[in-house]
């Protein structure tokens, strides 16, 4: 006897069947998922220590007043500032009378004093096309050590500006600071050699190209085999503003740092993450302002922006000391980054501790 569609369902009914179930994860997939998870969380809280964890504690709180030779550093680094951001100008590869100009003032200083000899590296420099080549040159004073005297420490910084920009920030205030650094050296050599450069040709078009001023004086020194044990770069240190959302990062850092634009930054790569650790540890302990520090890889983005990038590529370990520039400064590579718009008592405490930095590195610290 045939049997209908209904009979058969209730049939199957009576008889207990059921439908089968269908599971969207498994119990060993759950469990996959979990371990994935830890090791994701494992992952990540390890590259946060590694790249991240910096030694020694940021200064916090109301910074105390000046002390009086801090003030005549203010004042000192103001000077140096106007003198290159007003006096000379804008000092990018258009304009190679400025940038002579520039020299001709920092080798007078130097000279000034005690230096007797500024060595001069000449970089090819386009200028203007129809001009043909108008090298100009990177410049070093040494300092030679007492005891150690082959392995050098390096403090440089870029003294050329982007097109049409004075470049206050960017980047005489990193020139300033490195003037101030070989003058408090002057005369006082220490065990390790320390050489003070001043690198032309860091601004775009020679940005990372073979006539950047830096890589020509880094693959020099790599060929020479020089054993550099540390090159120290600053480069635009003199913007800060202490208002909520003043400093933006690359995306995802900012879960890691302050959202206020009111520290200096130690910057490096993973290769030279223990002289960002050594470097940020001593400025940390004599420090009256803010800093933060980071080792993470060239290609995060702002990590290789500028000098210290030049020494990465010869092997030389190194780190950009930095107020983060494009990430903080609304003047970075504007007209607008006049020495007016700088704050000259941060960064007066900012070079007066690096100084006590140096002097450990030139120790062997």
């Amino acid at each position: 006897m045939d049997t209908s569609p209904k009979d058969a369902a209730e049939a199957a009914g009576a008889s207990g069947a059921r439908r089968p179930r269908i599971r969207l994860l498994t119990r060993g997939a759950v469990k996959r998922l979990g371990v994935a998870g830890l090791l994701a969380f494992v992952v990540g809280a390890g590259s946060w220590w590694w790249m991240f964890r910096m030694p020694g504690r940021s200064f916090t709180g109301e910074a105390p007043p000046l002390t009086e030779q801090q003030i005549e550093l203010r004042d000192r680094l103001r000077s140096d500032v106007e003198r290159l951001a007003s006096g000379v100008g804008v000092r990018s590869f258009m304009q190679p009378r400025r940038l002579g100009d520039s020299v001709a003032w920092l080798m007078d200083e130097l000279k000034a004093m005690g230096y007797a000899e500024v060595a001069q590296v000449w970089v090819a420099n386009s200028g203007d096309p129809e001009a043909g080549e108008t090298p100009t040159p990177n410049l070093e004073v040494t300092l030679p050590g007492t005891e150690r005297t082959p392995e050098v420490i390096v403090i440089g910084a870029h003294y050329d500006s982007y097109y049409l920009t004075p470049g206050a920030d960017d980047n005489a205030s990193g020139v300033a600071g490195v003037l101030e650094l070989a003058r408090r050296f002057a005369g006082s050599p220490r065990a390790r050699t320390l050489r003070f450069v001043f690198f032309v040709n860091e601004e775009p078009p020679h940005f990372q190209k073979a006539t950047m001023g830096s890589l020509v004086y880094a693959k020099r020194c790599r060929d020479r085999g020089d054993d550099i044990t540390a090159a120290v770069v600053l480069e635009s240190i003199g913007y800060f503003s202490d208002a909520p959302g003043s400093q933006p990062y690359p995306p995802g850092l900012g879960w890691f740092y302050p959202d206020r634009g009111n520290f200096v930054a130690f910057v490096g790569n993973l290769e030279s993450r223990g002289l960002v650790h050594r470097v940020i540890g001593g400025f940390r302990s004599r420090a009256t302002v803010a800093s933060e520090g980071a080792a993470a890889p060239g290609f995060v983005p702002g990590v290789d922006w500028s000098d210290h990038w030049s020494f990465w590529q010869a092997g030389y370990e190194a780190i950009m000391v930095t107020c983060t520039a494009t990430y903080r400064n609304p003047n970075y590579h504007k007209p607008t980054d006049t020495p007016g718009t700088l704050d000259y008592d941060r960064m007066a405490r900012t070079v007066d501790a690096l100084a006590g930095v140096i002097e450990d590195l030139a120790a062997g610290q």
